[in-house]
């Protein structure tokens, strides 16, 4: 069996080294699910994508290091820029990954690329025990989505200085946490930073289906339809969001930082 060919791409950043990586693997078929996670762990970024083609566009799956996700944000989006950048999609052409998460289109817009993905706005909860303590933060809202524990916190100091329990956390479940507050920077309608150690990222750089609810709870909150977040990670990364009913399009950039390909040894368990 030939190698496969496999990028690592920064997303929602136009610059090398900032954003969030993924490494996307381009498959001639639908592969096995151990295989594709013994190369998401020797990847070893927070994601990384496998792409198959289809009659009706592309399967999409999504792996951490530890374990298979249902909808991944920044991965999806180099996956797009990763089809279109080496000419494999006319760039005029809307891409449709199937998904664990249904069909996820993706287009492009000069050197923007849209996500139409599923809003998934949190339900307000009383906050699980032991939660806030691993955060350290004292929240004015807790929620929750399907996937993730969402906090609200009034001052944007609080978020960039958290210093989290990551052992904690770990313990309590599976679940990503969302912390976010209103941005004081007129560039930003808020900032943001997720975590998910039980996942085997303690904290990920940019995050875009976390933006899946905070851009519904800001817009609703701001009374905006596109709003801009900014992930406040070492890394860190803009998104743009627009609210549109049960749907979000989030808007990112995104650049190749480095091309290779799975030996042929490697690729034998695919």
């Amino acid at each position: 069996m030939p190698g496969i060919a496999c990028l690592q791409i920064d997303a929602f950043t136009d610059s090398p080294f900032a954003g969030n990586p993924a490494a996307v693997c381009f498959l001639d078929k639908a592969a096995d699910a151990d295989w594709m996670q013994r190369v998401a762990a020797e990847m070893n970024v927070s994601e990384t994508a496998f792409i198959s083609p289809r009659d009706d566009g592309f399967g999409l799956r999504w792996f951490t290091p530890t374990v298979e996700v249902d909808l991944c944000g920044h991965a999806t989006l180099a996956s797009a820029y990763a089809l279109w950048s080496e000419g494999l999609v006319d760039a005029d052409v809307p891409i449709p990954f199937h998904t664990k998460s249904g069909i996820l289109t993706c287009a492009c817009d000069g050197e923007w690329i849209e996500l139409d993905f599923p809003a998934t706005p949190a339900e307000a909860i009383d906050a699980p025990p032991g939660l806030l303590a691993a955060l350290g933060v004292a929240p004015s809202f807790v929620g929750r989505t399907t996937n993730e524990n969402f906090i609200v916190v009034d001052a944007e100091a609080s978020i960039r200085s958290m210093q989290p329990d990551f052992a904690a956390l770990r313990a309590l479940g599976r679940l990503g946490v969302i912390v976010t507050s209103a941005s004081e920077d007129d560039r930003f309608d808020f900032v943001s930073r997720f975590f998910a150690p039980a996942a085997g990222i303690d904290e990920d750089s940019v995050t875009g289906s976390a933006h899946c609810c905070l851009g519904p709870y800001w817009g609703e909150r701001l009374g905006k339809t596109e709003l801009t977040g900014f992930q406040a990670s070492a890394r860190g990364g803009l998104v743009r969001v627009r609210v549109a009913g049960d749907r979000v399009v989030l808007r990112g950039q995104a650049v190749t930082v480095l091309r290779g390909s799975l030996s042929s040894e490697a690729a034998r368990g695919a």
